[in-house]
């Protein structure tokens, strides 16, 4: 649909605008890109118009993705009814539920993915670190190395590269020894730690200067 003039709405001359770009979910909603610059005014008139067609083909949940060159588009979306739900380095995802039953619109991710690895040699020695930063700073505490899985990451793969990055070993991965959940971890997110038993295939210990502060086997 083109701009163009419309019969009047309530005795006042209303104008069409385009819908806004979207694509359809695979539950009964849309999803809408935000890619060519608006300035608020025109995006609030065809978020309404939007809205108008989306209630008339029954769609649901409203998904708004807002690149950081729309950031100006955030405080009228908010202030027509939309809510957070959840950001990443590029863009600010928006929510709105259309109909007047309970929305079914998923939560934002409620977990974190954490990996420790023991590390034995053939002597039954294990790898061990002392840490720049955190709880355990300061206090002569040895741990094995930790970190957290990055996204799209196995975790046999993340504890091999956290041990290569705190002690510079390289490893190979035998198995999962353990796991452990626990809430309120990480701003308000549960934490799942899988403690994994990796076997080292180099010996030259080369500690990480960033974050450890020393490195040995004990």
């Amino acid at each position: 649909m083109s701009d163009q003039e419309a019969p009047l709405r309530n005795g006042v001359e209303h104008k069409i605008f385009e819908v806004l770009p979207f694509v359809d979910d695979d539950y009964g909603g849309v999803i809408v890109e935000m890619k060519t610059p608006m300035d608020t005014k025109n995006f609030v008139a065809a978020l309404r118009d939007s809205f108008e067609q989306w209630r008339l083909q029954g769609k649901k949940g409203v998904w708004l993705n807002l690149p950081l060159s729309h950031v100006n588009l955030v405080e009228p979306a908010v202030k027509e009814g939309f809510r957070y739900h959840h950001a990443e380095p590029t863009y600010l995802m928006l929510v709105y539920w259309i109909p007047e039953a309970e929305s079914t619109i998923p939560l934002n991710a409620s977990h974190r993915v954490r990996v420790g690895a023991v590390v034995l040699n053939h002597n039954k020695e294990i790898l061990v670190v002392q840490e720049k930063y955190g709880s355990l700073c300061g206090s002569g505490i040895w741990k094995i190395p930790t970190g957290v899985v990055d996204e799209g990451e196995e975790i046999f793969a993340a504890a091999i590269r956290e041990v290569k990055e705190e002690t510079g070993i390289d490893t190979e991965f035998l198995e999962i020894l353990a796991f452990c959940q626990t809430h309120e971890s990480f701003f308000a997110k549960s934490d799942l730690f899988f403690v994994c038993l990796l076997r080292p295939t180099s010996f030259d210990i080369q500690k990480q200067d960033l974050e450890i502060e020393a490195a040995q086997v004990k």
